[in-house]
């Protein structure tokens, strides 16, 4: 994450800026990002935005870390509510299923994906989208370790794709949110199977 952020606090015409440009971007693609229109977007002035944000870069740099930040801090309070509730593997991926089909697929729930594919085509985002992705590796390791599948650091980034591939999937498809249930408790079991049999 960026030392800014990870440091200080963000302000609150920083915090309209970032929220406006995931809008955006969810809205209408990254192509759509400008300064007068996320200064309209987040009601504050075109010099507000260059003063917080020196580039374009810099605004998607930030937004993508910000969403993550976020999503990871909402996704580690469920998981330490239902480790303190003592939920098994079923529970697990009920939970993850839920999670999936109550998320809707806002603006700002969609801009993440644009963001991953813009970071394809822009090596200057790949850092960001690296921090992102190992941000979920990590809680999916810590999940995975606290209701006791095997190799939980080695299916980590396994987890991830996963759900980041039947999430991507639902949103273009519709398809339900089960998928997601049911892929998770076949990753989980088929580890712990492998476990057994060695």
């Amino acid at each position: 994450m960026s030392s800014q952020s990870a440091t200080h606090p963000v302000s609150p015409t920083r915090q309209r800026i970032i929220g406006a440009v995931l809008r955006i971007i969810g809205q209408d693609g990254i192509a759509a990002v400008t300064n007068r229109r996320i200064a309209k977007e987040a009601g504050v002035s075109l010099g507000s935005v260059t003063y917080h944000f020196a580039s374009q870069h810099e605004l998607l740099r930030e937004s993508l870390l910000h969403f993550v930040r976020e999503e990871t801090r909402r996704l580690t309070e469920l998981a330490d509510a239902g480790r303190a509730e003592g939920v098994d593997i079923d529970g697990a991926a009920a939970l993850a299923g839920r999670v999936a089909g109550g998320t809707a697929f806002d603006s700002e729930h969609i801009a993440p994906f644009e963001l991953y594919v813009q970071a394809g085509r822009d090596e200057r985002l790949r850092e960001a989208a690296a921090e992102c992705f190992g941000a979920y590796d990590r809680l999916a390791a810590q999940i995975l370790t606290a209701l006791g599948v095997p190799d939980a650091d080695r299916l980590a980034a396994t987890t991830v794709a996963l759900v980041t591939g039947l999430q991507l999937r639902r949103l273009a498809t519709g398809s339900p949110a089960e998928d997601l249930t049911d892929a998770l408790l076949l990753l989980a079991r088929g580890a712990i199977s492998a476990e057994t049999a060695r």
